[in-house]
């Protein structure tokens, strides 16, 4: 798996990483000699990079079937026709407005300059048509937490930066930029590819998380050691924080290997207990979803050091299935051998995780299990369905016969 970026050049690399500084000391400059309310992006190398699809970003339902069942070329010509460009805003509003391109017009051209030009965003809206923001991505707590870190840390780079990597052609990047423009999202970076999958870039991107609906893509990022997950949006809309981010976590084959839900999937629970009491200060190997847990606790120290522990815009949960006194304490210690926290720590025993998670209402719930996802998704949890280790061979705890786990 993928390991937390570096923040120290090694000699290697040094020639290459003081360019590199260079390059973006020239970068933050420019950037900052321009009159913006925008903050600037992070450096990809200091941020906690997070890759999202246009699917998850956006309800794209009726975008999909006119692509399966018209071809790619009336989906391309469907996304254009229902953008809006400035040229086509223009028309508009000097049709609505009365507005002349001659002098002897009433309101000439140029009293664009003035009022009641201020009021053209609010009329364009009216007239665009984004795509339907799903809301699966908890844009507005990430870009808090990026606030109160720029706020202690001024010059910092340690932020949350949001990439689109999306296999959808160039040409459909002006409706996605408008939809983005529309909801006001902070997504600077863009990764479009044309039909190719946007795999071969994460690494380049430099991705601490790729979240898509596709799950041969997410299998492929996390054969490629970047953690992974497949979005399940639920049914029913649940009011989340917008001033902390909330992630919980599931415990074996997300955050640690899946060596113990081997053994309990083929030896049963009682040789489980044996084999964790045997193994308890042995730490367990590390999961699919370890690398991100330990992006957010770099995030989270930071916050600490500034004696923010108890007002932290961060909160991590474990949720796991395990016992606490029978097969606890070796989760417990391998989080400590990383050197990693977790801020609460739910043992079930077997029970049910949706309705706990209905209380915790984080933003995002990863597990291994889709019987797991769907309890969380059918009672409000927005879930993330990591499809790693021994448990994809299973359903409710039975083995799925061979020719069903080939469709």
């Amino acid at each position: 798996m993928s390991e937390i970026k570096p923040t120290v050049a090694t000699s290697t690399d040094k020639n290459e990483a003081t360019a590199e500084e260079k390059d973006w000391a020239a970068a933050k400059a420019h950037f900052e000699s321009l009159k913006s309310t925008k903050p600037r992006p992070p450096k990809p190398r200091y941020a906690v990079t997070i890759g999202v699809s246009s699917r998850t970003l956006f309800d794209m339902v009726a975008e999909r079937k006119i692509f399966q069942e018209e071809g790619l070329e009336k989906y391309v010509q469907h996304q254009q026709d229902h953008e809006m460009n400035n040229s086509d805003r223009l028309i508009l509003f000097t049709k609505s407005v009365g507005l002349g391109p001659n002098p002897s017009s009433s309101r000439p051209i140029d009293s664009l300059n003035r009022e009641p030009f201020g009021h053209v965003p609010s009329y364009w809206k009216k007239h665009e048509k984004p795509l339907k923001l799903t809301k699966d991505l908890p844009d507005r707590a990430l870009m808090t937490v990026n606030e109160r870190l720029r706020k202690l840390y001024p010059d910092s780079e340690e932020l949350f930066d949001i990439v689109l990597m999306t296999n959808n052609h160039a040409q459909v990047g002006v409706r996605l930029i408008n939809s983005i423009n529309h909801y006001d999202l902070t997504i600077e970076r863009f990764c479009m590819t044309g039909g190719q999958s946007p795999i071969g870039y994460l690494k380049a991107y430099m991705t601490n998380l790729y979240l898509s609906k596709d799950s041969k893509k997410v299998q492929e990022a996390i054969e490629e050691g970047i953690a992974a997950a497949i979005m399940f949006k639920p049914e029913m809309e649940t009011q989340l924080s917008e001033t902390q981010l909330r992630v919980a976590f599931d415990g074996d084959a997300v955050l640690f290997s899946d060596e113990s839900e081997i053994i309990v999937k083929q030896h049963g629970l009682d040789m489980f207990f044996e084999h964790e009491k045997l193994n308890e200060n042995t730490p367990l190997a590390k999961g699919p979803l370890k690398c991100f847990l330990e992006a957010l606790g770099k995030l989270q120290k930071k916050f600490y050091a500034k004696n923010e522990r108890l007002n932290c815009p961060i909160r991590t949960f474990l949720v796991t299935a395990r016992s606490a006194a029978s097969s606890g304490a070796r989760v417990l210690k391998t989080l400590r051998s990383w050197g990693l926290e977790i801020d609460e720590a739910l043992f079930l025993a077997g029970a049910p995780k949706g309705p706990l998670l209905q209380k915790i209402r984080p933003h995002i719930f990863f597990d291994d299990q889709m019987f797991h996802i769907e309890g969380a998704k059918d009672m409000g949890t927005i879930s993330a369905h990591v499809p790693y280790g021994i448990g994809q061979k299973y359903n409710k705890g039975k083995l799925i016969e061979p020719e069903k786990q080939q469709k």
